[in-house]
């Protein structure tokens, strides 16, 4: 006899052959999808997680461990007194690029403003031709596999993770700073 289904609701991920299902169970939220993103970006320390994807440090630290129990990230020690850890992807985390990819395609087309610059431009490393975002090389006329791409921050868009980052940082400092006593 099979596992019972939620009657209520969308079946359960484990009683499906969907593979969406499965997938959306592992990463389906707006916060796994953002860590993945800076992962994939070379970010790996939790307060530079925090400072670009904008969650409290509760929520990223509860996203982290899920994406580690589930086999997407890797903590890694990079000091021991006191303990802070770095998170790595995973050949299954860093396997979620294509998904990234199609994302960032998706929003470029069809959620930002006209006429807002592109956030991250793509080129093709054999021949180093921009790419579209369909992904497709103008110059070898092939679809690029994720693999033999080379992603380039605009500049729009590394000045506004400077600012992100840079504003966090002013944040963290004016909540650990003294508060002078009242008179």
């Amino acid at each position: 006899m099979g596992k019972a289904r939620n009657v209520d609701g969308p079946p359960d991920v484990d009683s499906t052959l969907c593979p969406i299902a499965h997938s959306t169970g592992l990463v389906g939220d707006r916060w796994s999808i953002l860590i993945v993103r800076e992962l994939l970006m070379g970010l790996s320390r939790f307060q530079d997680l925090q400072a670009q994807t904008g969650a409290n440090s509760q929520l990223l630290a509860a996203r982290l461990r899920r994406l580690e129990r589930d086999g997407l990230v890797e903590r890694h020690a990079y000091t021991l007194r006191p303990r802070r850890n770095e998170y790595r992807l995973t050949a299954k985390g860093l396997h979620l690029m294509p998904v990234i990819l199609a994302l960032r395609a998706w929003g470029e087309a069809w959620c930002k403003p006209t006429g807002e610059p592109l956030a991250v431009r793509m080129f093709h490393r054999p021949c180093g031709a921009e790419l579209g975002l369909d992904g497709r090389c103008p110059a070898c006329a092939t679809l690029v596999a994720w693999t033999d791409l080379r992603a380039q921050p605009t500049e729009p868009y590394v000045e506004e993770r400077r600012r992100r980052g840079a504003e966090f940082t002013e944040r963290l400092r004016a909540s650990t700073s003294p508060r002078p006593e009242p008179n």
